[in-house]
């Protein structure tokens, strides 16, 4: 399930793209895939052991193709353990939710991110958000949790005193807020709940199988439901 949509991150052959709070490596397997040259980075060595195999799972069934790779990093997203300018694309997806200091955590991806370079940004929008902080205290109130709720302007304006500027934005997952409010309602850790699990069950089936009614049902909700806000930015030249 992707919330960057690569249309907009567009990934040339070649291209050096850190996947920043990778997490389970989904964006990173898809950036592999099209042939750049992947650091997955995450705080949690578990799952950047299960990122590492995953990677070389690929690279021996032939999926990332000549020139891409993919490499799992432990560091911190507020001290990048990288050389200025060092990448071409960004990806930090659903991570800064998580972090007290999210301007420093934007300021190292404006700086490792070269002249001209774009980054793609997520977070949970804010009214999805909202409601499910209302619903449950469980939802956000644990070790790791989310530290805060972004309004859309909070956001563009803290890339922005970065030093990025935004070229486009958008919303995803709109099938996908209705199923945490349910959880929030009946208990985040209630995962036996027949209603939650039958949700469930439809949203592995969209995953999986992207079919066309709930394809257009999730456009359908994106400009209002829609769980996650993905913001795109690019670094100017001057800037470097």
């Amino acid at each position: 399930m992707l919330t960057v949509d690569f249309g907009m991150l567009p990934i040339a052959p070649g291209d050096r793209l850190l996947d920043m709070g990778c997490g389970a490596g989904r964006h990173a397997f898809e950036a592999a895939r099209r042939g750049a040259r992947v650091v997955a980075l995450d705080t949690d060595p578990a799952e950047l052991g299960k990122v590492t195999a995953i990677f070389a799972a690929m690279a021996q069934e032939g999926e990332i193709p000549d020139g891409g790779s993919g490499t799992a990093v432990k560091g911190d997203a507020t001290s990048l353990p990288f050389s200025d300018g060092a990448f071409d694309k960004v990806i930090a997806a659903e991570v800064l939710e998580h972090l007290p200091a999210d301007q420093k955590a934007m300021n190292e991806i404006a700086r490792i991110l070269r002249p001209g370079g774009v980054a793609a940004v997520t977070v949970p929008a804010w009214l999805p958000e909202r409601v499910c902080w209302l619903l449950s205290e469980d939802y956000h109130n644990t070790p790791g949790g989310h530290v805060r709720i972004f309004t859309r302007h909070e956001l563009i304006t803290k890339l922005r005193r970065s030093g990025l500027e935004v070229t486009g934005q958008h919303r995803a997952h709109g099938l996908h807020s209705p199923y945490w409010w349910l959880k929030c309602a009946v208990g985040v850790r209630n995962d036996d709940h027949r209603l939650a699990r039958a949700y469930h069950k439809v949203l592995v089936w969209d995953i999986m199988r992207k079919p066309a009614l709930t394809r257009l049902a999730d456009q359908a909700l994106n400009p209002l439901l829609g769980k996650s806000i993905v913001i795109y930015v690019n670094k100017h030249a001057r800037l470097g």
